[in-house]
Formats: C-alpha cells, structure tokens, sequence
C-alpha cells in the first residue's frame, strides 16, 4: 500500500500539535500562582509606567475582534483553527494580568478602567490583510514586535526592582515568542506549496506593516514614547525582520524578486 503523502493541512495540524504539547507540558502559567502579587509597592508607581502598561492591556483587549478575525479566515482548517482559539486563551491572560496589575498596584482605579474598556470596545479592530497566509505572515512579525516590547520591559522591571512586573513581562514575553514561531512554522509551509506567492505576501505585509494598536488607540505613538513602551523601527527591522528572512532561508532580493514575478499575474487575473 502506497502510504499517503502529507499535505498542508496536516504539517498545519503537526505544527499545532508540537505547539500545543509544548505549552501544555512547559509554558503554561496561573494568574493566581504564578506572579508575586504579594511583593507589589505602591512606592514604585509613577503615571508613565500606568500609560505603559495601560496602552499594552487596551492593545491586548481587543481580543473579540482579533478572534472573530481569525476564526473567520481559518475555519475549516483544523490545526489553524485550534491554534487560534489556543492563541485566544493565551492572549485573554495578558489583558487580564495587565488589568489586574493596574488596579492591584493603585496604578488606576476601577473607574478609570471602567472608563479605558468603555473607551477600547467603542471601536473595532479589522484584519490588515485579506487571506490567511498573509495574516501567517503579518502574525510573524506582529508577535515578533510584541515579544520585544515585553522583553525589554521585563528587563527594566528587573532593573526596576519590580519583582510583580519582572515576573509578568517574563510570561507574557515567552507567550508572544511562541506564538511568533508558530506563525514562522506556517510561513515555512506556505513556502513549500508556493514559494514566490508567499515570499510576496511577506514583502506585502512588511511594507505596510503597523501594530494593531496604530490607529485604533488614541494618542498610541504618544502614549508608548511618554511610557517607554515602544521599539524603534530600527529594532523592529533587525530583530524581527532580518531573524525571519534568515529561518525562512530567503533575502531581500528575493523578496523583490517575488513581488515582480506575482504582482503581474495578481493583476492580470
């Protein structure tokens, strides 16, 4: 009996398979276990570290449009669609341990987040691209982002002498590193059914590439310079972009090779 050749649905459910046993076995972690609540001080509280960690938890907050996004995009490809919800599970807890650290800490009181949630639901985030493979894509690089922001922010926390926050950043930051290496995964098995059209979605997405939050929460850039939240563009391109080309064994040149070659046929058809 002939045996039977795996397609990309089933690399996709493989993927999600490794992703999945990994977080179960190594990652996951409990808001009520896992962070030090009891070594917060109200001492170390100052407004740009409450406009920081409050610009990352309205970014996080948009989780409903996210998931209503992706579940729409992915549905009926199992592994991908299971993975979305995974992702959900696992992005809810970060909105929900910045949420607590702002009123835990005195940072913000209950009205004020009141406020923030009336603030944030008022408006909607829609997808920045239109097909599954180039939100692969524009995930890789998104998730990259975010797991620089925290990264960073873990380390100043532990400068900082903020041992609640240290421990917070440490989590969330590991989350958004597995989360950007799932998507790697995807963007490496598109390349295999299609090398050029997925090597155009990248260049696509890299070209227009925002955060979820540009545009959508008020006085964003601001808010993440007076916070010192952000990542330069600079960081964005070497340690997200340059690391990705590189896994993905492509270049810039054959990303502009791609786009000549696809973009005419897009076009024509």
């Amino acid at each position: 009996m002939t045996a039977r050749l795996m397609t990309a649905k089933d690399k996709f459910y493989r993927a999600y398979m490794d992703f999945f046993e990994t977080a179960e076995r190594k990652r996951r972690w409990n808001l009520f276990e896992d962070i030090p609540w009891d070594k917060l001080s109200a001492s170390a509280n100052t407004e740009e570290r409450a406009i920081r960690i409050e610009t990352y938890c309205a970014e996080e907050m948009f989780l409903p449009d996210y998931t209503e996004a992706g579940n729409e995009l992915l549905r009926g490809v199992f592994g991908l669609a299971w993975f979305q919800n995974a992702w959900s599970y696992e992005e809810s807890r970060h909105g929900l341990v910045f949420r607590e650290y702002l009123i835990r800490s005195g940072l913000r009181t209950q009205e004020q987040f009141d406020k923030l949630e009336s603030d944030v639901f008022s408006r909607r985030w829609k997808a920045p691209f239109k097909t599954r493979r180039q939100m692969s894509c524009y995930g890789a690089l998104q998730e990259s982002a975010t797991y620089l922001a925290y990264r960073a922010q873990k380390d100043r926390a532990e400068v900082e002498h903020d041992p609640t926050l240290e421990a917070i950043f440490f989590l969330v930051s590991r989350d958004e590193a597995a989360h950007a290496g799932f998507y790697r995964s995807m963007i490496e098995i598109d390349m295999s059914e299609d090398r050029a059209g997925t090597l155009s979605d990248l260049a696509l997405v890299i070209a227009n590439f925002k955060m979820p939050g540009d545009g959508l929460i008020p006085d964003y850039h601001e808010n993440l310079r007076i916070g010192g939240g952000g990542i330069t563009p600079r960081l964005f391109l070497t340690r997200a972009v340059f690391p990705l080309l590189k896994q993905l064994g492509t270049s810039r040149d054959e990303l502009k090779s791609a786009t000549a070659a696809v973009v005419p046929l897009r076009a024509a058809s």
